[in-house]
């Protein structure tokens, strides 16, 4: 198979229907085991380190401590990406390595300013996606990842909730899916006075041209200043110098009367803004990152879990080829000894997919703006007497 229907055949299978999976039960979200992430026990999101080397543009490093919060007063509810090597359709509900590292990469983070809930789902599976490749499409449930999201949110409401302000998080499929959820469970009900934001990062959501709110979440805004709470931040990442093809999949929408929303979680206000990125220190897979583990061009080693490369990226929404994206500009000096592109593009070999833009690190680029919005946010709720 040809590069260009590799990558055609990518993209019509997160869309296209898929051969029916045989009914499966509902998972029972009481249970320990179905979740990846809860308060008060060891496990995906409180075990990490979240200590951070800061490599500075002189490629000095300097070793960051980070601790959790002792007692948050927001949650956050994570619904992780597309990552399962598990040979079905639908994964399986055993927790692998892949999932235990997308959460301490995209959410124990989190865990410095909220109780952190990470639920486990049978998600369309990677496995899936290469079928649909190759033409010989597995059977796959759709709507059970999404009952199973569901039904974990509606036990955390009962069971854990309390009332508490909230912040949902999502990357990818998971994105996507917390979009539904919010249109069929938050919106309208009691629950959304709690929600703080969502974080919803690379996935369109849609709303009337020229509005903030419309179309997809039909009672949820655009997020256009830090202290604004029950509202959405979405965004997809492109390179400044690689901006989405023209009919691209990322930043617009097929109905002339919408667009898609950009929401900069580093500039709610709009304009170029440094990015504080975080990212995996190591080799990654999947949505974690990198191309390579070189930090500097001595190719000395990182202790800590995280990097962090101050001043490197800086990001703002554009409109470029009629999509709404976030484009990326990164502030390299190949005279320095720092590393000049941490990656992130979709390759199949050495073809680069610019449909994608740089799809796998959508949360990292911005990951310590995503935690720090959210005190922000809840000094607000707090402030409205909620």
């Amino acid at each position: 198979m040809s590069t260009a229907h590799v990558i055609a055949a990518v993209l019509a299978a997160t869309t296209q229907s898929a051969p029916a999976a045989p009914a499966a039960a509902p998972n029972d979200y009481a249970l320990e085991q179905n979740w990846l992430c809860r308060p008060g026990r060891r496990d995906a999101c409180s075990t990490p380190s979240l200590d951070v080397t800061e490599v500075a543009p002189n490629g000095t490093r300097t070793v960051r401590t980070v601790t959790r919060a002792k007692a948050p007063e927001a949650d956050c509810f994570y619904v992780y990406p597309t990552l399962s090597y598990d040979p079905g359709g639908n994964s399986d509900m055993i927790a692998n390595d892949e999932e235990r590292r997308v959460v301490e990469a995209q959410f124990a983070r989190f865990g410095t300013v909220c109780q952190t809930f990470a639920p486990i789902y049978r998600q369309s599976t990677l496995s899936w996606l290469r079928s649909n490749m190759i033409g010989n499409p597995i059977p796959m449930d759709p709507e059970l990842r999404y009952n199973d999201v569901r039904d974990a949110w509606r036990r955390y409401m009962a069971a854990d909730n309390k009332g508490r302000p909230f912040v949902l998080v999502g990357h990818s499929q998971g994105s996507g899916l917390l979009k539904r959820l919010i249109a069929e469970e938050i919106e309208g009900k009691p629950a959304a006075t709690q929600m703080l934001s969502a974080m919803l990062a690379g996935t369109n959501v849609a709303v009337p041209k020229g509005k903030d709110q419309g179309a997809d979440l039909k009672q949820t805004p655009v997020c256009r200043k830090a202290g604004q709470t029950n509202c959405v931040i979405a965004w997809t990442s492109f390179r400044e110098t690689s901006p989405p093809p023209v009919n691209g999949r990322y930043g617009r929408v097929p109905d002339p009367a919408q667009e898609t929303i950009c929401a900069n979680p580093a500039a709610l206000g709009g304009g170029m803004a440094t990015v504080n990125a975080r990212f995996p220190s190591g080799a990654g897979i999947g949505d974690l990152v990198t191309d390579s583990t070189r930090w500097t061009k001595d190719n000395a080693p990182v202790i800590t879990p995280t990097v962090a490369v101050p001043g490197l990226y800086a990001a703002q929404c554009v409109t470029v080829n009629g999509a709404n994206v976030l484009s990326v500009r990164i502030n390299a000096d190949p005279a320095d000894p720092r590393i000049d592109d941490v990656g992130g593009d979709v390759r199949f070999g050495a073809f680069v997919a610019q449909d994608w833009g740089l799809h796998l690190i959508d949360v990292s680029l911005v990951m310590q703006d995503m935690v720090d919005l959210v005190p922000v946010q809840l000094a607000a709720w707090k402030a409205h007497g909620r």
